[in-house]
């Protein structure tokens, strides 16, 4: 099996990022609100003061998943929580430990700038992503449920 590369996300590779985070809107069905493009990408992601960052794993020269996160920089014990907003692989190369690798580097990323966990979301009727945080030592937070408050323009 090909060696999996995982790495931040530089210029070169905003086309497939965008290409994989199209991907998971159509999955999870917003798709018809996806409004990013790449020039987005470009300024809130690897512009002077970055908003977010983005894991990308490469198989065989091509990027074959992505995974979104930023910087809650602290919270209640003055520690910075990593959020992990999106993480997808492509289909094809789902079953290849890419999303292991990709999880793994974002854990090592947390622990080197002191985080105290990584948290995310799950969609309540995706079950194979459930079962794969789970396979990562993962668990649903027994306290905490997401709740929203949405801003209509």
């Amino acid at each position: 099996m090909a060696a999996i590369m995982v790495r931040p996300f530089g210029r070169q590779d905003v086309g497939a990022v965008l290409a994989l985070m199209r991907a998971l809107a159509i999955f999870e069905g917003y798709d018809d609100k996806f409004r990013l493009t790449e020039a987005d990408l470009v300024e809130h992601g690897l512009g002077p003061s970055p908003r977010f960052g983005v894991l990308v794993a490469e198989r065989e020269n091509v990027i074959v998943g992505i995974a979104v996160h930023y910087i809650i920089p602290w919270t209640y014990d003055l520690k910075p929580v990593v959020w992990l907003k999106e993480l997808y692989v492509a289909e094809a190369a789902r079953g290849m430990a890419v999303g292991h690798a990709l999880v793994e580097q974002l854990r090592q990323y947390a622990a080197g700038i002191g985080a105290s966990a990584i948290k995310w979301t799950v969609l309540k009727s995706n079950m194979p992503a459930k079962a794969f945080y789970r396979s990562l030592s993962g668990q649903p937070d027994e306290i905490w449920e997401s709740w929203q408050l949405k801003i209509d323009p």
